[in-house]
């Protein structure tokens, strides 16, 4: 009998601590950092800038770009920005990736919209040689992401023709997410102008220089956390990321140096950030070092990672129901957001 009330009271003994400790897990809280990318879709101002081809985007030119729809495109994709993540944190996008913008000056304008001008995000812009003047950039709030150092990295490649083209330059900005050190390249690989076979050489080089870029940091450290993000104008399946990136979709297959791809899921389901000939494509990728997925929950690790939509940017009606509403189609204004989906992810670790 005594030893029966013993194990009796061992096991409330074992429950007690065993609910303790649960009870203490469940009160763990855990920071969280979302970082995303978006195609603002040509935001260009409204003047004239000799150094490019910005003719079509001024008063007189053939979209009728003025100070009217300049303002409102700001708003619209503010109005965007403002809500990325932000069912993940109330801060939204510590750091967001763009592309698709003419100059520093209109990135200046969009962080200065109301919508988001209480986040303070800061920039990280360079002017790069395409031909129609539109670059990458980086926006990022302090609070989270401290910048280190920035610089760019050039892509040119010889076209049929045996001209040497130039296109957008590939971002890479280091810095400190609240006491990690994190490397960020923002890219815009080349478009699918001419077919997606026959542009695809154009990608491979940019994928080989996005490599390189990563190759060098992993140099400096094996365990490198670096988030390449971008629209890249290719799939997660498509050869540029299988084999010249090496980002991988399958978190348990994944070898040494290769890189995990956080859209893969969301491309095998269907899901897209573009549409085209009644098809989901997913451009705007991101994608990640091995170190962001480890299990140590006291620095960040990869949470989710989500594809970002609401109706409002959605054609309603027409033949592109259901396409990303953009802000022009077949040339005349249509009073859109962007002809892309933003796509982010969301760290988290412990709070301290």
């Amino acid at each position: 009998m005594r030893k029966l009330n013993f194990l009796i009271v061992l096991i409330a003994a074992n429950l007690l601590i065993s609910n303790a400790a649960t009870a203490q897990n469940q009160k763990k809280s855990y920071q969280i950092a979302c970082v995303g990318f978006y195609n603002l879709e040509n935001l260009f101002d409204y003047w004239d800038d000799t150094l490019i081809r910005d003719e079509e985007y001024l008063p007189d030119g053939a979209k009728g770009w003025d100070s009217t729809r300049y303002v409102t495109k700001l708003e619209h994709m503010s109005r965007v920005i403002s809500e990325i993540g932000t069912k993940y944190t109330p801060d939204g996008a510590a750091v967001l990736g763009v592309c698709e913008v003419e100059n520093k000056g209109v990135l200046e304008d969009l962080v200065n919209m109301p919508s988001i001008k209480d986040r303070n995000y800061k920039i990280v812009h360079y002017d790069s040689p395409d031909a129609r003047g539109v670059d990458v950039g980086l926006l990022y709030q302090e609070k989270y992401f401290k910048v280190k150092n920035s610089t760019k990295y050039p892509l040119n490649f010889q076209d049929d023709d045996g001209k040497v083209r130039h296109t957008r330059d590939q971002l890479v900005v280091t810095g400190e997410m609240q006491g990690e050190d994190v490397s960020i390249i923002v890219c815009h690989w080349p478009s699918r102008w001419g077919g997606q076979k026959a542009s695809e050489p154009r990608r491979v080089e940019a994928a080989k220089v996005s490599r390189r870029i990563i190759d060098s940091l992993q140099t400096l450290n094996a365990d490198s956390k670096i988030i390449l993000m971008g629209d890249l104008n290719d799939d997660p399946v498509n050869v540029s990321m299988t084999e010249y990136v090496r980002a991988k979709g399958k978190k348990g297959k994944l070898k040494k140096g290769d890189l995990y791809n956080t859209m893969w899921d969301h491309y095998k389901k269907g899901n897209g950030t573009l549409a085209y000939r009644d098809a989901w494509n997913l451009f705007d990728q991101i994608v990640i070092t091995q170190p962001f997925l480890k299990e140590d929950a006291t620095k960040y690790i990869l949470h989710v990672a989500e594809v970002y939509s609401q109706p409002y940017m959605i054609q309603q009606e027409g033949q592109y129901a259901g396409y990303p509403l953009r802000t022009h189609a077949g040339g005349k204004w249509t009073n859109g957001y962007s002809d892309h989906f933003p796509s982010y992810i969301i760290l988290k670790k412990y709070a301290n």
